[in-house]
């Protein structure tokens, strides 16, 4: 049964007569997650779970025509059942399931399978069909737990105040900053960057509570923050905001810091493997868990992810997206640099 095709605006739902993730403007638009290259500005209508409705209201605009539903709330279009199931990537991220005529596809969206702080963790989906992103692809990446990673964050900014230096982490705004946060909760005050600030107040109107944070602006005093913690979005690498910061140590939170190369061509003093993508026992256990037929593996590492899968006798086509990279979008602050 053909239930999805690829087109040149992202992946169709034939019977449904609706969008997933679409590249560009549709009439009906259903939405993985918040992150700008899966929601796009000029759809005319916007579905999505209801922990994003305030994140896509605020990204693309206050007045876009917008629904939700919870996790495992099911609403028929066209005669297909759509529901959503956790994807654990971030907050409100989304797998979408379709259902029609007993045949199902399941859209992964970005995905992570190791439990965090913060995000409703994944579920498996038992589908037909998976499409599935593979971002880390491949078999040098293994994410540490949170507990791990947690310990690594917080000894990382004892040493920084033992040395008199101001600990200032670079994140994603959406995703990757609330995690940090969360990661570093209760080891001292949390300055963040506009970007970040709008969205901490966005999630907050879900009703998801965050650790506390302040905002940092333009003319802050230096003293406030010295010793303390800052969260910055990647575009400031480099910025005047980064240079009037006292005596800043500089880390950038990112799955491809897994890789110590990636940390000396940035030229920051740390950096630590905070991904919010699956690794690659992560990708093979959840396309494993699916027991589909046939899987579809999007952006990132398809060739030699899908390559694998074949290999060990499941059926895998490469599926090439315009889905981007967002662990380290320089994008994001264009119009709320300070």
């Amino acid at each position: 049964m053909k239930l999805v095709k690829f087109t040149k605006k992202g992946i169709y739902c034939i019977p449904g007569n609706f969008y997933l993730d679409p590249w560009f403007p549709v009439d009906y638009a259903i939405i993985s997650h918040g992150h700008a290259d899966h929601a796009r500005w000029g759809n005319k209508h916007y579905l999505c779970h209801n922990d994003s409705k305030a994140i896509l209201k605020h990204r693309i605009g206050k007045d876009i025509s917008i629904e939700s539903l919870a996790y495992n709330q099911p609403k028929k279009i066209n005669g297909v059942n759509v529901s959503f199931f956790p994807a654990g990537h971030i907050i409100g991220s989304a797998q979408i399931r379709l259902e029609y005529k007993g045949y199902i596809v399941v859209f992964s969206g970005d995905y992570k399978t190791q439990p965090d702080f913060i995000t409703t963790s994944y579920e498996p989906v038992k589908c037909n069909e998976f499409i599935t992103e593979s971002t880390f692809g491949l078999p040098i990446y293994k994410w540490k737990s949170e507990a791990e990673l947690q310990t690594e964050l917080q000894n990382w900014i004892y040493q920084n105040q033992q040395n008199n230096r101001t600990s200032v982490f670079f994140g994603y705004s959406l995703g990757k900053a609330q995690r940090i946060m969360k990661l570093i909760e209760n080891t001292d005050k949390i300055f963040v960057h506009s970007a970040i600030h709008n969205l901490n107040n966005a999630i907050s109107e879900s009703g998801i509570p965050l650790p506390k944070s302040t905002l940092i602006t333009t003319d802050f005093n230096k003293n406030d923050v010295q010793n303390k913690i800052v969260i910055l979005p990647p575009a400031l690498l480099g910025s005047r905001m980064l240079k009037k910061i006292p005596n800043a140590a500089t880390a950038i939170c990112s799955g491809w810091m897994h890789i110590r190369g990636n940390r000396r061509w940035k030229g920051v003093d740390a950096g630590f493997a905070v991904s919010d993508h699956a690794d690659w026992e992560g990708l093979l256990t959840a396309v494993k868990a699916t027991e589909a037929e046939k899987v579809y593996v999007t952006h990132g590492s398809q060739a030699v992810f899908s390559k694998y899968l074949n290999e060990i006798g499941i059926e895998a086509h490469e599926l090439k997206t315009e889905f981007g990279d967002d662990e380290l979008n320089k994008e994001e602050v264009k119009t709320e640099t300070v």
